[in-house]
């Protein structure tokens, strides 16, 4: 299932007409944005008038199905082979999911959103009790799980077929289960080059948002002056800094960053929360979890079918739109980072983790700034909200001891996050256009860096950004559409990797080692011994290779397709099953440091040593036994016992 014609790196049908439209489309927001802003702004009160309720059920079955797949027995799955292990660490895999996923929108709305809610409560009285309730709650369920599942789906898809299935990892490959081969002709790059689209204007809106937000803390810090020039200026900066860090590559540059926002966030959290309120936000937090959790399912269901009111095409259904919109970003992104990991640990790192530390910031800030209005008499920070959330955080932090402590941190986290946005945006639109590969040349890379940058100092500039914001949520009504039968896919190939699972655990009708009893000695040293890597490759020439040629040639008798390949890496036999999967029985010598408890003259102190083993993969990966030392009849009768159980699990799926 991989494409054999993709020799060079660049995709040229998606990037050349992905470049044309996003041309286009720019030259029409920039030289006509009051007619852009007024088209796309028709569209989507249309989708919100006859569409919300589509988005509110798709969100809540993503939901439903995120938590399903994690407390399934799909959960132990793996995205990538069985002996697959992390390429992250968890602190920094959770770093980094969590500076693409939010980044610069708890920095814009932290404050700001929680205020307006305050001020403009969807059904209680405005300033007051009731009205701090509603705007925490409502507050946590725009922020909360459903946005995290929606990036989790995506990223869930994507990974799982590209390290479990071979697929490419772009997002034509969530169609796979619905278009089969034809993922790799036109059908596969249109669906990249939306991608592509909706990335690139996704992420030059929220560099607009960023540049807005790093001017005002200039202003606030140093006296810097507002304004578009200012801002175009201060986005050449961060999109050479993003350069940088793109050009070194996801283990070095964006790790790096997204680790050191990590630790600016939990400072800057802490600082608030000690010199703020700590109790009552410490109180606050856990009401407004229960109040969230009670209301959950009522409040993702509401519509307000008999309460009328424009209060949900602005907030809830916006939110749904936008983050369905940025799902293609960030789930390719996630799924880059997320391999090894299982489903169950993938979904518990990207659904609930972030989540928790999200609700608990946006209480931190938005109960502190709520608490500075309602009971402080801070008029000056409500009357910001509405004037320019941009300014309101900077308000916010003046109130505090330390302020230009926390304005200078609060400016550098905003820094960090806009150069993340944009160096992981460029890396995943670069994928995109490179048939799912990262070891695409440095131009490519540099191209989109820069690219996002221009798009987005050109909208700022002719004041076109709005409108490509809304033609972005318009367009996650058909990206909707394709996720829910993306889902679909998914679940039909995990129930097939069920079925596999199960086949495993059926034991053969023939003994594995049915002359084991004869040479127990032997057996018991080759357990102890910890033996090189040419001992073992001379074994698997000697005994596993012929194993195989042997059960090849029975196979070929029974008329069976049966190749017998050795590799650099490997001996691999198949056997070819017609429509049904094939049957693939492997040898790997594999690398594993030597035990604590190797024989004392095996090991020199203090030196981890190294051995290998002859390790059996399946067509799902390693199977973490090693056949070093057994006979070539043992050998021959585990195939058979492998066979046995892949024949199995192809009646299991009749």
């Amino acid at each position: 299932m991989i494409e054999n014609e993709n020799k060079s790196p660049l995709n040229k049908p998606v990037f050349y007409t992905s470049s044309a439209i996003i041309i286009c489309l720019m030259c029409f927001a920039a030289l006509m944005p009051t007619v852009a802003d007024a088209l796309f702004k028709t569209v989507q009160s249309v989708i919100v008038t006859n569409g919300s309720w589509f988005y509110v059920l798709a969100v809540a079955f993503v939901v439903l199905f995120v938590v399903y797949l994690g407390m399934s027995r799909y959960g132990e799955i793996k995205l990538g082979p069985d002996h697959a292990s992390p390429e992250f660490s968890f602190p920094t895999w959770l770093s980094m999911l969590f500076a693409a996923g939010m980044g610069i929108g708890l920095m814009f709305f932290g404050v700001s959103e929680p205020l307006m809610h305050f001020l403009a409560p969807p059904t209680a009285a405005a300033g007051t009790i009731d009205a701090v309730r509603e705007a925490m709650k409502t507050t946590f369920f725009h922020w909360g799980i459903h946005a995290w599942a929606i990036y989790a789906i995506v990223a869930l898809i994507l990974g799982y077929f590209s390290y479990r299935q071979n697929l490419p990892l772009t997002l034509r490959s969530a169609l796979y289960p619905l278009i089969g081969e034809r993922i790799y002709g036109w059908p596969g790059h249109i669906v990249d080059i939306f991608a592509v689209t909706s990335t690139v204007f996704g992420i030059a809106t929220s560099l607009g948002l960023g540049a807005s937000q790093v001017n005002a803390g200039f202003n606030y810090l140093f006296g810097m002056p507002s304004g578009t020039g200012v801002q175009i200026l201060i986005m050449a900066c961060v999109v050479g800094l993003a350069v940088i860090s793109v050009t070194t590559g996801l283990d070095k540059g964006i790790r790096r960053l997204s680790e050191t926002n990590m630790v600016l966030a939990i400072a800057l959290l802490l600082l608030v929360l000690i010199l703020g309120p700590t109790v009552f936000l410490l109180q606050a937090f856990m009401q407004n979890t229960g109040a969230y959790l009670a209301d959950i399912v009522r409040n993702t269901f509401n519509l307000f079918a008999y309460d009328k009111t424009d209060w949900i095409g602005g907030w809830t259904i916006f939110y749904w739109g936008w983050w369905l919109a940025w799902a293609p970003f960030v789930g390719l992104f996630i799924a880059r980072i997320s391999y090894g990991r299982t489903i169950r640990e993938f979904i518990l790192g990207v659904l609930l983790i972030p989540s928790v530390f999200t609700l608990f910031w946006m209480t931190v800030f938005g109960n502190s700034a709520i608490d500075q209005v309602l009971v402080q008499g801070q008029d000056v920070l409500a009357n910001m909200v509405n004037e320019d959330t941009a300014v309101a955080l900077f308000v916010f932090l003046e109130q505090f001891p330390y302020s230009s402590v926390l304005s200078f941190i609060a400016v550098l986290m905003v820094i960090v996050f806009f150069v993340t946005s944009c160096d992981s945006g460029a890396m995943v639109v670069d994928m995109l256009c490179s048939h799912g590969r990262n070891d695409t040349p440095v131009w490519q890379r540099i191209y989109w860096a820069v690219g996002v940058g221009v798009v987005s100092a050109v909208l700022l500039y002719a004041g076109g950004l709005g409108a490509l914001q809304t033609m972005t949520i318009a367009a996650a009504l058909p990206f909707a559409i394709v996720l829910l039968i993306a889902m679909f896919g998914l679940l039909k190939a995990l129930r097939v990797e069920g079925f596999k699972r199960e086949s495993l655990q059926v034991l053969a009708g023939t003994p594995q080692h049915s002359d084991a009893d004869k040479n127990w000695k032997g057996r018991l040293e080759n357990i102890v011994s910890f033996p090189d890597e040419e001992a073992v490759l001379r074994f698997m020439r000697k005994v596993a290779l012929p194993a195989m040629n042997e059960v090849g040639k029975e196979f070929e008798e029974q008329n069976f397709e049966v190749n017998v390949e050795e590799t650099d890496e490997a001996f691999i036999l198949t056997v070819t099953m017609g429509t049904d999967p094939d049957f693939i029985y492997a040898v790997y010598p594999t690398p594993t440091d030597q035990p604590e408890f190797a024989p004392s003259e095996q090991m020199d102190e203090g030196v981890q040593k190294t051995y290998y083993r002859a390790e059996v993969h399946l067509s799902e990966g390693g199977q973490n036994y090693d056949i070093m030392g057994w006979s070539k009849l043992s050998v021959i009768n585990d195939v058979i016992d492998h066979y046995h159980k892949h024949q199995h699990f192809i009646h299991l799926l009749k």
